[in-house]
């Protein structure tokens, strides 16, 4: 088992329980999936760039990503219905608990000029969006493999969808918020 779910179910859930004041424990919030997005429009032009891109994804979060398609056609970005233009991959369970560790004391750690994460980045629902200008911040990647920096996007879900319970849970399991 993860060392931040033992943590999780052990000590930072009881607590919150207590400290938030809630009758169930089934009221606390968790974090239910976290999902890794990575867009790649250049993947119109040149097919060879979604292979690459899908090789990087499954290093970071080790399982093999999905390849998105657009929905509808867009003239202005030369892109018709179908046509491959992203990476997701969606963690649950164990590795959802690994990445996340990975992400609270490696990742994050590693974005130069790290003040903390803005409280904006968390949505109404509670869900919190992280975007990274460059997927060299995670440690199973090489610089000299990379044919190309992008960006990419983490997303954290959770459930119940109340912004500032998430809030809390953020902070309990470690993330550092901007003051």
């Amino acid at each position: 088992m993860s060392n931040l779910k033992d943590l999780y179910y052990t000590k930072i859930r009881p607590e919150l329980k207590k400290s938030l004041g809630l009758e169930n424990i089934y009221m606390v919030p968790i974090v239910e999936k976290v999902v890794v997005n990575v867009g790649v429009g250049e993947a119109v032009s040149n097919r060879k760039v979604l292979d690459e891109v899908v090789k990087q994804i499954q290093l970071i979060t080790g399982q093999r990503p999905v390849i998105t398609k657009a929905r509808r056609a867009e003239a202005g970005f030369k892109i018709r219905k179908g046509f491959p233009i992203g990476v997701k991959a969606t963690l649950r369970g164990k590795r959802m608990y690994d990445f996340l560790e990975k992400l609270i004391k490696i990742v994050i750690p590693r974005v130069r000029d790290f003040r903390g994460i803005n409280k904006s980045n968390v949505d109404q629902g509670g869900n919190l969006n992280l975007g990274f200008a460059e997927q060299l911040v995670f440690p199973e990647l090489d610089f000299d493999t990379i044919d190309r920096l992008r960006g990419l996007q983490v997303v954290l879900v959770v459930r119940p969808q109340d912004r500032d319970l998430a809030i809390k849970l953020y902070e309990a399991l470690g993330f550092k918020f901007a003051e």
